[in-house]
């Protein structure tokens, strides 16, 4: 994929993120391609959900696994917004997905880069590529100002 590919993933993803910013949740946005082709979408939602693994990736592979009828999406791109947690992490892991595009580091939960290299643990069957920094300011901004906006109300 080419790095123009890369942003429109990344703008469909921040259109997820803006949809749980509506529900009052963390803004993160994440999809999945296959081909090229956006199969799936999600966002955060594990406040409205009551499910702690709600983040935006899980909802999206789970929603590309139904969409392709199986748990195993290799080779499929999941673009996402913000760095994924270690729980996501591993998803990635089982579910085979070939790259991870991601727009911002997390630096408390990240676990690409910022707190854990993940992919170095070495007992993984699996790993993928990452391509970080993708449309980082935008994906930055979302969250800065989500933030700031719960500071204010406090």
């Amino acid at each position: 994929m080419a790095e123009i590919e890369y942003e429109a993933l990344m703008w469909a993803a921040l259109d997820e993120a803006h949809h749980a910013e509506s529900a009052g949740e963390v803004p993160v946005g994440a999809v999945v391609a296959i081909e090229g082709e956006i199969v799936a979408r999600g966002f955060n939602h594990p406040i409205a959900a009551h499910d702690p693994t709600a983040h935006a990736e899980i909802v999206a592979l789970r929603a590309a696994a139904q969409h392709i009828g199986n748990y195993r999406l290799s080779g499929a791109t999941l673009c996402v917004t913000v760095e994924p947690c270690l729980m996501c992490i591993g998803a990635l892991v089982h579910a085979r997905v070939g790259t991870v595009i991601y727009g911002t580091a997390e630096p408390k939960t990240g676990a690409l880069v910022s707190t854990v290299r993940a992919l170095e643990i070495p007992g993984l069957n699996h790993r993928f590529a990452v391509v970080g920094g993708v449309l980082e300011e935008e994906c930055r901004a979302v969250l800065q100002a989500f933030f700031k906006g719960r500071r204010a109300r406090v």
